[in-house]
């Protein structure tokens, strides 16, 4: 029901854009216009195509493969959730290590790999823009992976597996947004940004806010996500390596023009549009489930273990 109610939305909003090859067919009806009556049905033509765009996309907002529509609207969920289900008992009082940070690393690893499909396959074929993809995803979150081990090295005065794989899946996350539009340059740039960000709000702010977000969603995904999706607006520029706006009416070059603070207008519109209605959808949504089926389990249930008291079994017998 989430999905339909919060993220189809904001999927149309962002990704809800003009057929490319629609528009060159207006458009080349338009320069080969012979009379007054012609051109203006070709005009009217671009303008049908172009009125039928998503809200944010309709705006210029940006984002190559979910940075707003995936991160920043399931990082939000996710904070919300986690303030209305609560902290774990002893949150905070005890130490709650990861579960295997050799299957951590796994994990990892593969979603490293599959995230090539996640950015570069959005391009939904393969050219040079499938390619740059497929680039900036390796580059930028191999810079965030070093970023992390470094500045959590200078901070706490040692390195962790466990800070180096969320460096990376922070990096992921920021160059989503990104990946089909920035150079690879810009996406190193981007990765070695966006992990003392999340670093930040996973290490301190968390604490402050005393919210109890166990796989850091919110700092690594929201943060990353808007990190991303805002960086995308200045990277995107073609003086710093990017690809620049594209025009498809533009049959000569294809090229839009670029104002960067159009764009960057245009980006924050949607990250504050995708918090709010994420954030108060998802805070609806959870208050109704609480209301009719309950959210969270009874102190002693949660003690002995879902494993045990929802499917009667353990991962491990020893």
């Amino acid at each position: 029901f989430w999905v339909t109610v919060i993220y189809f939305p904001i999927a149309h909003w962002v990704w809800g854009v003009a057929d490319p090859n629609a528009l060159v067919d207006a458009a080349t009806q338009l320069a080969a216009a012979g009379d007054e009556a012609a051109k203006a049905a070709a005009q009217a033509k671009i303008d049908e195509i172009n009125a039928a765009v998503g809200w944010l996309a309709g705006k210029g907002a940006l984002d190559f493969a979910g940075g707003t529509v995936v991160h920043i609207n399931a990082g939000i969920a996710g904070l919300v959730g986690a303030i209305i289900v609560g902290k774990r008992i002893g949150y905070g009082k005890e130490a709650l290590p990861p579960h295997s940070l050799t299957l951590s690393m796994v994990g990892a690893s593969l979603l490293w790999v599959g995230w090539f499909g996640f950015n570069a396959g959005s391009n939904l074929e393969a050219n040079g823009t499938t390619a740059l993809a497929f680039v900036n995803t390796m580059v930028a979150t191999a810079a965030a992976a070093l970023s992390w081990m470094i500045v959590e090295w200078l901070v706490k005065g040692k390195p962790s597996m466990l800070g180096l794989i969320t460096g990376a899946v922070a990096g992921l996350v920021a160059v989503t947004p990104a990946s089909g539009y920035a150079g690879p340059v810009g996406a190193i740039v981007l990765g070695l940004a966006v992990s003392p960000i999340c670093l930040f709000f996973v290490d301190f702010v968390k604490k402050m806010a005393g919210y109890d977000d166990a796989l850091d969603v919110f700092g690594v995904h929201c943060i990353g996500g808007i990190t991303g999706a805002l960086a995308t607006g200045i990277l995107v520029s073609p003086d710093l390596g990017g690809v620049g706006i594209t025009d498809y009416t533009n049959l000569e070059t294809f090229a839009g023009t670029y104002d960067m603070m159009a764009q960057m207008k245009a980006q924050g519109i949607a990250v504050i549009a995708t918090l709010l209605w994420s954030g108060i959808g998802s805070a609806i949504l959870y208050k109704l489930v609480d209301l009719i089926v309950g959210l969270r389990p009874t102190p002693d249930q949660e003690r002995e273990g879902l494993d045990i008291t929802d499917h009667g079994e353990r991962a491990y017998n020893y």
